[in-house]
């Protein structure tokens, strides 16, 4: 294997086949050692939860696969926390697909004066460059077609995709009584075609049961259970 990038919360090999290998870390985005998965930088360890991550990932990978929805995602080894994944490109250096449920995190903080906390969006989609020196600026489908870095094309088929994989989530949760408030996808194209590629994990979304926000390691328990 061939280190090709040490990320946040995974680090990525190439491997001889011309797949590629993510390896799962103990690390979670948050700030002053909160957990937060809109934030961009690492706020904290959790031990065990990059295992986690992983069959938390593997789960919905396999929903989806049998919902007939294409992703980068190939097979697992747990045990060594290891994901092999098709060699997707990403869009530019890379964005962030924030669906958004309810209003919460920085969508509140931004437009507060226009709604409450919590109130339902309908499944409003958005989508920030990953870019941690200039946090993450948000973008819009013009911006991106201008920027070279998303055709308009390319970015309807990522919105549809994005809300056809954020209610098959969100239903599956409703089953164990996890309310889904927003989670954030990452996706990229391969042979020509937009796919959802890196994770589908517990760090990447904001759940909550009555009326209580779920951590990560609650929350991955319930999904597993």
């Amino acid at each position: 294997m061939k280190s090709v990038y040490q990320g946040k919360t995974k680090d990525v090999f190439a491997l001889d086949n011309g797949n590629y290998l993510l390896k799962f870390k103990d690390d979670v985005t948050g700030t002053n050692g909160v957990f937060d998965p809109g934030a961009n930088t690492v706020g904290l360890t959790i031990d065990g939860i990059g295992k986690e991550n992983l069959k938390v990932s593997i789960f919905f990978f396999e929903i989806l696969k049998k919902a007939g929805i294409k992703t980068h995602y190939v097979s697992a080894d747990v045990d060594n926390s290891t994901m092999e994944v098709l060699p997707a490109q990403c869009f530019g250096k890379g964005v962030e697909v924030i669906c958004r449920n309810r209003a919460v995190g920085s969508f509140f903080k931004r437009y507060g004066d226009y709604l409450t906390e919590g109130q339902p969006l309908d499944a409003y989609v958005e989508i920030t460059l990953k870019d941690d020196d200039r946090g993450d600026p948000l973008v819009t489908a013009e911006g991106l077609d201008v920027l070279g870095i998303m055709t308009p094309v390319q970015f309807e088929e990522t919105k549809k995709l994005t809300q056809k994989i954020n209610n098959i989530i969100t239903q599956t949760l409703e089953e164990k009584n996890i309310e889904l408030y927003d989670i954030k996808f990452e996706f990229g194209y391969h042979n020509g075609e937009v796919i959802l590629m890196d994770e589908i994990a517990s760090g990447n979304m904001r759940c909550y049961k009555d009326g209580k926000k779920l951590d990560p390691m609650d929350l991955t328990a319930m999904i597993l259970a």
